[in-house]
């Protein structure tokens, strides 16, 4: 449990350090593009590699393709719900729509740094914790920049963006705790439920997010994040 609370702290201080510069500093969007977009392609290697396959060694195609299958449909349901709910509120920005929009995508990147805690080490959970730490930051980074465009306190940012550091931490834990002396086909259900989900907040969040601001060339930052990851799981 002590490793699972060091990497949650090491991931979640990425959210931290990116609402700090964002309440100071706004970047240029095609650089925030391009950093999301390098997130995405490092988690993309990370859930390949670290999840799925992991979970596909220890119980075989059909229980990987249901926790792959029922991650991504959760986090959907999940992720619609928060939107609806957003919207019933007059998509305003009171602290906790905004603590649970930014809480949503990170909790199953988290939990499945937790459970790949039980499975993988070295490289392996590296990848991971490097490719959540590189999401992290440029969704802290622009998170806090549009709260201080929304009229929001430096302070204000600071404060809920450190808060969900806390939880995404705890989450890590978690997950690592949750599944502790779990049987082979269990652990294999929840590292691919683990991957269904980071997958779907990719193609939902993280990638249009990043085509959206820095337009056809940020498939670039993609590759080269794609790369860094497995070369780092490769090492």
């Amino acid at each position: 449990m002590l490793s699972a609370l060091l990497f949650g702290l090491v991931a979640s201080s990425a959210l931290v350090i990116g609402a700090v510069a964002g309440a100071y500093w706004t970047p240029p969007r095609p650089l925030l593009a391009s950093a999301l977009a390098f997130a995405s392609g490092a988690l993309i290697t990370a859930l390949a590699f670290d999840l799925f396959q992991k979970s596909f060694e220890h119980g075989g195609a059909w229980l990987s393709a249901i926790g792959l299958l029922f991650g991504a449909a959760t986090f959907v349901v999940a992720d619609e719900m928060l939107d609806r709910y957003i919207e019933g509120t007059g998509g305003g920005v009171s602290a906790f729509p905004l603590l649970a929009a930014v809480t949503l995508d990170g909790i199953p990147e988290n939990m499945a740094l937790g459970v790949s805690l039980l499975e993988t080490t070295g490289a392996g959970t590296l990848t991971l914790l490097v490719a959540i730490f590189l999401s992290n930051l440029p969704e802290a980074l622009g998170g806090a920049v549009g709260m201080r465009q929304q009229g929001r306190s430096r302070s204000f940012a600071i404060v809920v963006w450190s808060a969900t550091a806390v939880v995404l931490a705890l989450a890590v834990v978690l997950g690592n705790v949750a599944v502790s002396g779990a049987g082979e086909g269990l652990l294999a259900v929840l590292l691919s439920f683990a991957g269904g989900a980071v997958l779907a907040s990719l193609a939902d969040t993280l990638m249009p997010d990043a085509y959206k601001e820095g337009g056809k060339w940020v498939a670039f930052a993609t590759a080269a994040g794609f790369l860094l990851a497995f070369l780092i799981a490769e090492v």
